[in-house]
């Protein structure tokens, strides 16, 4: 009896249009939100499990490749076999092994790149767009003018003053003309979120710039931070590869995706093996991170309601 009071209870607040509160559906969370989003993007999950298989594949086929990457003692130019699937290179060096090392130098630097360059953008955009004043004109002034430099250009010229060769002065490089979009998109954001009432609430408890800044008003912005992060991790690799290519990346005795290419560019009709083994993975590691990116600015986007395939 008990059970059809309820049954009838439940039928005539749901022709009344109220429902007790444990009948009505858990609200999702903005993660959860974000998450499911992101989860039936085909194209962003399908580049998550390819970048991942490189990833693994780069950290973990060293251990058990027979070939060391630094071993030059193989037949020049030997054409692909099943000891050397890729071939050899001029020197004698086994090409997957090299692809192996080159992979890991260039995700490494990317990955160095992408976070000095959001860190840099994000803290400099964030107080520009709160302060606003002088702290904005100046913050603004300098990124104008390092975005009417040619980057490549001059990041080539800063790596051969610095020394170019090791990865990090590279990544260094690299990175001090990267940041300015992630500054630029932080700066409009933080202008927009400081008018709004919870920073009016935080001035009034005194809360000081620094934690409004860093703890209102950054926590605010973690979605379009994530997506340019990643989209920057795309963009360096190939700036890497393209200072590489022109001799002022990573130099011997390590290598890069943009080295190998550019020590094998002259062999791309007679051996494209050579050529086309790291072009392809360099590709492969750019469209899988730019489609990510995508993924994510369509989960983060409010108004994107329809799931993209």
């Amino acid at each position: 009896m008990a059970d059809l009071n309820s049954v009838l209870a439940s039928e005539t607040a749901a022709a009344e249009g109220t429902l007790p509160p444990e009948a009505l559906p858990e609200p999702r969370s903005q993660g959860k939100l974000v998450l499911r989003k992101f989860l039936h993007h085909k194209l962003a999950m399908a580049s998550c499990v390819v970048l991942a298989l490189i990833v693994l594949i780069t950290i973990i086929m060293p251990f058990f490749w027979p070939h060391n990457y630094e071993d030059s003692s193989f037949p020049s130019f030997a054409p692909p076999s099943g000891d050397f699937p890729l071939g050899t290179t001029q020197v004698g060096k086994d090409m997957v092994s090299q692809i192996l090392r080159g992979t890991m130098y260039s995700l490494l630097i990317a990955l160095t790149v992408s976070i000095l360059a959001t860190v840099i953008g994000v803290v400099l955009g964030a107080m520009a767009g709160y302060l606003r004043g002088f702290t904005d004109s100046a913050v603004s002034r300098v990124t104008d003018l390092f975005l009417i430099i040619p980057q490549i250009a001059a990041a080539a010229i800063l790596a051969k003053v610095f020394g170019g060769g090791t990865w990090y002065i590279v990544a260094l490089v690299l990175a001090s003309f990267a940041w300015m979009q992630i500054a630029r998109i932080t700066r409009a954001e933080a202008m927009s979120l400081s008018q709004r009432e919870f920073v009016d609430a935080a001035r009034a408890s005194g809360a000081g710039t620094v934690r409004i800044v860093f703890k209102h008003l950054v926590p605010n912005m973690v979605g379009s931070i994530t997506v340019n992060a990643t989209l920057a991790v795309a963009q360096a690799v190939l700036a890497e590869a393209a200072l590489s290519f022109i001799g002022l990346g990573v130099q011997l005795p390590d290598t890069s995706l943009g080295r190998i290419i550019l020590e094998n560019f002259a062999q791309v009709q007679i051996r494209p093996a050579l050529f086309f083994g790291p072009f392809v993975v360099l590709v492969l590691i750019s469209l899988t991170i730019n489609f990510i990116g995508d993924g994510l600015r369509d989960a983060f986007d409010p108004r994107q309601r329809r799931m993209k395939a």
